[in-house]
């Protein structure tokens, strides 16, 4: 497994897993836990998931699938910015260990940024790392200036990633945030690098896979793979999927075929506002 190396110096899976919108289902639960843990089994140790998902459908769902197992698993969690206050993120955190049946969450992310002030969200993260109730804490869906503001705060020089919506059709973050991210050694975990599979049915990327037999899951994914400081959490409840996904790892693309790519899928010719979902 290829791994990127966090601020702190610990390395994570740079391909993991995750879970938006698993966990709704009851018919395909016990597809999806299974999923969970052969992903485990193949080295997709990081698990991405969030309060948000499923109301904590998706977090219970996770602490069946790593039950006996948690030890295997970098687990990242996310607290919304409703709850982003000093009290309610210590509440929301302890909700979640409890979905999740873990007494620790490794890393956990603002879910996007609020109306709370950062500094009372940087307090309660200090507060739940000092209890050992979480390891690492970050954001997701900052955009530069807010990146900037953050680590000028006490405390925020130690944000471990920021989570972002990246992929082959989303790139203006490359134009002012993946740089200033990169100055700073902040690794950045891509969400939706498939786009909600809508990728899948590119007639471009359709062809690219083709001609150089992969499949278009394993083009998007090796794509960012092909990056050293970026974790990818594609989500599939799915084994057979999962299985596809993985090949990505042993498929890494050539200068050529990201030449084409950047060709296929331009890079941002100017600033771009930051893009979510």
């Amino acid at each position: 497994m290829k791994r990127v190396i966090l601020p702190a110096g610990e390395s994570v899976a740079a391909l993991g897993q995750g879970t938006w919108r698993m966990g709704d289902n009851q018919a395909t639960r016990a597809e999806e836990i299974a999923t969970l843990r052969l992903g485990l089994d193949l080295g997709l140790t990081l698990i991405d998931t969030a309060e948000m998902y499923g109301e904590g459908r998706a977090e219970e769902l996770i602490g069946e699938a790593i039950a006996g197992r948690r030890d295997e698993v970098f687990l990242v969690s996310k607290v919304m910015p409703s709850n982003a206050s000093r009290r309610g993120t210590i509440n929301a955190c302890e909700q979640s260990l409890r979905r999740l049946k873990s007494d620790q969450i490794d890393l956990y992310l603002l879910h996007w940024r609020g109306s709370t002030p950062l500094e009372e969200t940087l307090e309660a993260f200090a507060t739940l790392q000092r209890s050992g109730k979480i390891r690492y804490w970050g954001v997701s869906n900052f955009d530069r200036a807010d990146m900037e503001e953050l680590i000028q705060l006490a405390g925020g020089s130690a944000v471990a990633t920021n989570q972002l919506l990246y992929n082959l059709s989303r790139r203006g973050i490359e134009w002012d945030l993946l740089p200033w991210l990169r100055e700073q050694a902040i690794p950045l975990m891509a969400y939706s690098p498939i786009e909600q599979a809508r990728l899948l049915r590119n007639p471009h990327l359709k062809d690219f896979a083709k001609r150089n037999d992969m499949t278009p899951a394993q083009v998007a994914l090796a794509w960012l793979l092909a990056a050293d400081d970026i974790m990818v959490i594609p989500k599939t409840g799915r084994r057979e999927r999962l299985k596809e996904n993985c090949h990505a790892l042993y498929q890494p693309l050539t200068p050529a075929q990201l030449a084409e790519l950047d060709r296929l899928f331009p890079p941002p010719t100017g600033p771009h506002p930051l893009e979510m979902l």
